[in-house]
């Protein structure tokens, strides 16, 4: 092995181009293939707040590898190895959740990137080094090149120093998360809050300005917005939602059908 496998997302974010991305909350490498064989670029997998342990997320990467598409997993917020284990079992990218201020994000770089710019600690013994068939230096370099880390802006307490985080060299992604955002400015739910709309539109700008790539969370219908916003990375489905939306429907289909009978 003399080359760790390229990111998808990376270089469609370098090339210009803009990423989809569908999240994945029910622990199946079937939902995964399902969802990569549909042509997503990135399967979002979820153990912040889903309980999945690793044999699910290792099945769902093989899965989601087969198919040419990245994997992004955001992690619970807990040791480092919490933080380098998704990039050990040879996920593209991790997704940081809740990152509050600066020396938050620096803490997140120092242990997930190698020298120069982290003290990742090393292994190399797993699938991103190719079970040590991957050259050592070579294994760190790409490891810094070849796979992303996005920081998930979603609280108001980084705004005040958002400038010098999305200003930081050793990440790639500054994600908005609308959600708790809303919830933690007192106002969820409220998708078109005064501040919530500023701060999509200043995360995007920041991002760009610092040469970093801005991500969040949409749809296929509100896509051009973001775009036209500046996102190139936008997370627009998710299993769950689906699969609840095709129970519903079929539900409501069939006692449609059957309503005659009992009347």
């Amino acid at each position: 092995m003399k080359e760790m496998r390229s990111s998808r997302v990376l270089k469609k974010l370098r090339e210009g181009g803009v990423v989809s991305c569908f999240k994945l909350n029910l622990p199946s490498g079937e939902a995964a293939e399902i969802a990569a064989m549909a042509g997503f670029d990135c399967i979002w997998l979820d153990r912040e707040h889903v309980v999945q342990d690793w044999s699910d997320i290792k099945a769902q990467n093989w899965a989601v590898m087969a198919y040419g598409a990245d994997t992004m997993v955001r992690v619970p917020r807990g040791s480092y190895s919490d933080l380098i284990k998704p990039l050990e079992i040879n996920a593209e990218g991790l997704l940081v959740p809740h990152v509050m201020n600066l020396e938050d994000a620096k803490k997140v770089i120092h242990y997930t990137r190698f020298h120069p710019l982290g003290r990742r600690p090393i292994d190399g013994g797993n699938a991103d080094g190719g079970y040590t068939k991957l050259d050592f230096n070579t294994y760190l370099k790409q490891a810094n090149e070849r796979r992303f880390v996005a920081l998930q802006i979603e609280d108001p307490e980084p705004l005040d120093e958002l400038e010098a985080i999305a200003a930081l060299e050793g990440y790639d992604i500054l994600f908005f998360g609308p959600g708790d955002f809303s919830h933690g400015i007192g106002a969820p739910g409220e998708w078109d809050h005064p501040l919530l709309l500023e701060t999509r539109e200043r995360v995007a700008e920041v991002a760009r300005k610092h040469g970093k790539f801005a991500a969040t969370t949409g749809s296929a219908q509100n896509a051009r917005q973001l775009i036209d916003m500046g996102y190139q990375f936008i997370s627009i489905g998710a299993d769950v939602v689906g699969l609840s939306n095709y129970c519903n429907q079929i539900i409501d289909d069939f006692n449609e059908s059957v309503r005659h009978i009992y009347n």
